[in-house]
């Protein structure tokens, strides 16, 4: 597929359960015009109504479905079983399988953007972001080397889709705990501007509560336009949102659009919140990520113009594989 047209939702179910969750209202962005779209992309359906008194089953299900991705272990089926649920402090090699309904581990994967699972651990406090490509065994076992730099609650996130028939794109949460005193820090401030590696990324655009919208992001060096952005896992940008608190995932690819210096992404959040926003980017051979702290659904006035450092968010050296 070639990487300058729209790239398809990574994980369809992720795309449906994201945006079909909590209330529904208007978002003020943090710092553009809204600009609209009509095709929501990677954002979702019209919430889903629940069943009436088809069971208690019937009912638990459609209420599971309708919630954003990774708030849940297990999910159509499937179980996301860790095996090194305490890693230590700093580096260390994590451990997983993901599970089927009898309990035996899944070993077909289709694969989705160059990889059959992608892995994300974040922070509780969402300072710390880190978006791995494990190995997997032939028993089914996936192993990734992570550097996880203070103690406190992780929360791991697989986004995969099964290779059995009809299977549908899932992802699944987990936490981790990495032993040691807890400090958690504050959640960065929202600014339109994000500094990573010498690289400026503004962001512009509104993340609205169940409304599908675009964010744009503007790749600069030097304060020069950088055109030249590489792919990436078939894609110019990943991007990444999480919500405070319980750490409900979105996972989107851009729309339309050259190798920069605008990568443009469409996200709809499943309700008024906080959320940090992780756009992945490569340039020169080297994956980097740039981090921002946006409001869906607030009333307030824009984020005036401020760089920040991106902070722990970012890429571990040998956690990816390029090319």
């Amino acid at each position: 597929m070639n990487t300058g047209v729209k790239i398809t939702a990574f994980a369809a179910a992720l795309a449906a359960t994201f945006g079909t969750a909590y209330g529904v209202g208007k978002g003020v962005g943090p710092v553009e015009e809204p600009k609209r779209t009509e095709h929501a992309g990677h954002a979702a359906r019209e919430p889903q109504e629940r069943p009436g008194h088809e069971g208690h089953g019937e009912e638990s299900a459609a209420a599971a479905s309708s919630l954003p991705g990774g708030l849940q272990i297990s999910q159509d089926g499937y179980t996301l079983a860790l095996d090194t649920p305490t890693p230590a402090r700093g580096k260390s090699t994590l451990k997983f399988s993901i599970r089927d309904a009898s309990g035996e581990k899944v070993t077909a994967f289709a694969t989705e953007h160059g990889k059959e699972l992608h892995f994300i651990v974040a922070s509780r406090d969402l300072t710390t972001f880190r978006h791995l490509h494990p190995v997997r065994a032939a028993d089914g076992t996936w192993s990734v080397d992570a550097d996880l730099p203070e103690a406190g609650g992780y929360k791991a996130f697989a986004d995969f889709r099964p290779a059995a028939p009809g299977a549908k794109g899932v992802t699944l949460g987990a936490d981790l705990s990495v032993p040691g005193a807890y400090a958690p820090k504050p959640l960065p401030a929202a600014a339109p501007t994000s500094t990573v590696d010498g690289y400026q990324v503004r962001l512009g655009g509104v993340l609205d509560p169940g409304e599908p919208g675009e964010l744009k992001l503007t790749v600069t060096k030097a304060g020069k336009p950088v055109t030249d952005l590489e792919p990436y896992l078939g894609a110019y940008g990943h991007l990444v949102a999480l919500r405070e608190g319980d750490l409900a995932y979105l996972h989107v690819h851009p729309n339309e659009g050259g190798p920069g210096p605008d990568v443009s992404f469409t996200a709809t959040a499943p309700s008024a919140g906080t959320y940090r926003l992780f756009l992945d980017f490569q340039h020169q051979g080297k994956v980097r990520t740039a981090s921002f702290t946006v409001t869906a659904g607030a009333n307030g006035k824009a984020p005036a113009p401020a760089a920040t450092e991106a902070g722990e968010a970012g890429h571990d050296a040998g956690a990816h594989a390029h090319g």
